[in-house]
């Protein structure tokens, strides 16, 4: 049975930075790529970013590149979202997700997903 388990969320002030972890278990995690989606109150589910199973291969979207960092640790069975100069606007709850299509920000592709992770941006 897949999981995977997304921690680090909390209040951070506009300008501040946190690091997301997804945990995964009970999957081949090397061969996957893993995806970061949000979902604030009120909106649909967007992309954010992705991952290829090689390492160095990714991709943003235009709302966070250039602020948010995605790494892996294969070792560790680990994916990591570092997010700095936050938002207001970056508030949302925020997802990790598996998928064995490469770097696709299609949510209806990714085949497993934890259970989310609160980030709130405000003064």
């Amino acid at each position: 049975q897949v999981q995977l388990v997304e921690s680090g969320g909390g209040l951070v002030q506009p300008g501040g930075s946190l690091r997301l972890s997804c945990a995964a278990s009970g999957t081949i995690f090397s061969n996957k790529a893993v995806g970061w989606f949000r979902q604030a109150p009120g909106k649909e589910r967007e992309f954010v970013t992705t991952i290829g199973w090689r390492a160095g291969s990714t991709y943003y979207d235009d709302s966070v590149k250039g602020r948010f960092t995605i790494s892996r640790d294969n070792a560790k069975n680990t994916v990591y979202l570092q997010m700095s100069s936050l938002k207001p606007e970056d508030t949302a709850v925020y997802y990790c997700a598996v998928t064995r299509i490469w770097l696709t920000s299609r949510w209806d592709q990714y085949d497993y997903w934890g259970q989310g992770t609160q980030v709130t941006v405000s003064s």
